[in-house]
């Protein structure tokens, strides 16, 4: 029996941010506390670097739409393979903080090109009915990749910072490469229809679009105009608040409150990865089935939550209250932020619709860890900048529960 070859490409995304999320991105907070210790920058000043990969993504992200929806995402997410690649090389180089920022840069272009973004566009226009089953198989990739970020600590711990960066980039460029080989732009250009169902009826056809989809496609002008637009993006950057701290901040902060090592530390972020691959696997069997929305608006106070137990843990107990929690509200609700795009606009310009929603996420990208940085280095500890993170994302489920499907 033949494969339908958007589960193929659904593989090949969940390899791609598997890498992405091992050797980098949930790999960051790892790098972090090393540099903090071996360079002595302050946390604002590594913040910045984290800061600086979402506005730049935010930056570029209404072009990158704009060249997918025209081009397609094939040959950007090779492309972006090598560059990221490259980056994290070039990172196993630096001495100052100039050239990390500079290294960051490079990073930030490559995960931009080969990242959710452009990987979720590419599968969005090859389901429909199983949309959110899709996005949320394809997200799997991004809770393996937290499983192995004991490796990566181990590895800085054994081998060194520098080495493990620069085998980092080699991975990616080795495995990624043949993985982005696999991106196709549309079914009809390989015989295939959406979901891989049988070629409409030329009676239907007359009432569905020429890809066999029944759905109304807005323009990226009619999305700006409504207010499901902003609720979403509004809703998506208040997530990100929280995600992008704890990435770059929570082993930090269990090591200078609660005596861990960096090692230590990181099983609770492999705790968070097992439950967000719980949380990708339920919204799998749940996304297109059940209201998304409200899904997310719980997703958000999950997160609110989990932010708080890591905020005031005093051991094992209200740590791993914390992975459970905030893994599980980031499992669910990832993969939704762009299925909920494509319900609510269709897919014909859902390239520059992400895009320019990027330039409203990019407030939760660079605020998250700029806020608990900065709170951090005035107060001596992250209790003050977490706790505002928190309460931000728990009012931001009022977001998700106004977000209506535009008609």
């Amino acid at each position: 029996m033949k494969i339908f070859h958007g589960w193929k490409m659904v593989g090949a995304a969940a390899g791609i941010q598997m890498l992405h999320a091992a050797l980098l991105h949930q790999a960051f907070g790892a790098y972090f506390a090393v540099l903090i210790e071996e360079k002595g920058w302050s946390k604002t000043s590594l913040s910045a670097a984290s800061a600086m990969q979402s506005m730049e993504s935010a930056i570029i992200g209404p072009l990158l739409g704009w060249a997918i929806d025209r081009f397609g995402p094939q040959k950007m997410i090779r492309v972006g393979i090598l560059t990221f690649g490259l980056g994290l090389m070039l990172f196993s180089q630096i001495d100052t903080l100039a050239g990390l920022y500079g290294a960051v840069l490079v990073i930030a272009l490559g995960a931009s090109m080969s990242g959710y973004f452009p990987l979720n566009i590419a599968i969005i226009h090859w389901f429909e009915r199983k949309r959110a089953r899709a996005l949320s198989m394809s997200g799997l990739g991004l809770a393996l990749g937290g499983i192995l970020v004991p490796a990566v600590a181990w590895s800085i711990h054994h081998l060194g910072w520098r080495t493990t960066v620069f085998g980092s980039g080699v991975l990616m460029i080795a495995i990624g490469w043949p993985l982005a080989t696999t991106f196709k732009r549309r079914p009809q250009d390989i015989g295939e229809t959406v979901d891989g169902l049988p070629p409409v009826q030329p009676d239907t056809a007359l009432q569905e679009g020429d890809d066999g989809s029944s759905q109304r496609e807005f323009t990226a002008r009619e999305a700006l105009r409504t207010s499901a637009f902003w609720l979403l993006a509004l809703g998506h950057g208040f997530a990100l608040l929280v995600v992008t701290a704890v990435n770059v901040h929570a082993i930090t902060h269990m090591r200078e409150s609660l005596g861990y090592s960096v090692a230590q530390a990181s099983l609770y972020i492999m705790i968070m990865t097992f439950s967000q691959l719980a949380g990708v696997l339920i919204g799998g069997a749940v996304g297109d089935r059940y209201s998304k929305r409200w899904i997310c608006a719980a997703c958000m106070l999950m997160h609110a939550s989990g932010l708080v137990m890591l905020t005031y843990a005093t051991g094992a107990l209200m740590l791993t209250a914390f992975a459970v929690l905030h893994g599980l509200a980031w499992g669910l609700r990832g993969p939704f932020m762009q299925a909920i795009r494509a319900d609510y606009f269709g897919r014909r310009s859902i390239g520059i619709i992400l895009g320019l929603s990027s330039l409203i996420i990019s407030i939760g990208q660079i605020g998250g860890p700029l806020v608990a940085g900065m709170f951090a280095d005035a107060t001596g500890n992250y209790r003050t900048g977490f706790t505002v993170l928190a309460l931000i994302a728990g009012l931001g489920s009022t977001l998700f529960i106004l977000a209506r499907k535009p008609t």
